[in-house]
């Protein structure tokens, strides 16, 4: 059960751990829907734009099937060609290390690399 510390100031919420969204079964969706979606894929830059939108839809329907419903899921991905260069990228938010979490995977084969970045939002 999910504990409130009450504080003149502000107020903390905690959850237990079989309240959070597991993050190994975020990894899990993830993993599943790349592989599914991305095996056997050429590289095809007028498809990968709809292509990337499908899966992180796909994913995000998957992740709110887990029966979260005080969170919100926030899902990105990123699909490119394979060329034998470095890719970095960055996100940035506020975040409540009591109750968020995130996962990422990361799909390649010979002609494309896709890293999807899911994340699981309390509200409050």
């Amino acid at each position: 059960m999910s504990t409130q510390t009450e504080d003149p100031s502000n107020k903390i919420t905690e959850l237990s751990y079989r309240e959070k969204v597991p993050v190994v079964a975020m990894k899990e969706i993830l993993h599943e829907c790349l592989v599914e979606r991305l095996t056997g894929q050429a590289y095809e830059g007028e498809k990968c734009n709809e292509a990337a939108k499908q899966l992180a839809d796909v994913i995000r329907n998957r992740l709110k099937n887990l029966g979260y419903d005080r969170y919100k899921f926030i899902v990105q991905v990123l699909i490119g060609e394979r060329r034998d260069q470095g890719v970095y990228f960055g996100t940035r938010c506020f975040w409540d290390a009591n109750t968020d979490n995130q996962a990422s995977e990361t799909f390649t084969n010979d002609h494309i690399f896709c890293t999807a970045t899911s994340y699981a939002v309390y509200l409050y």
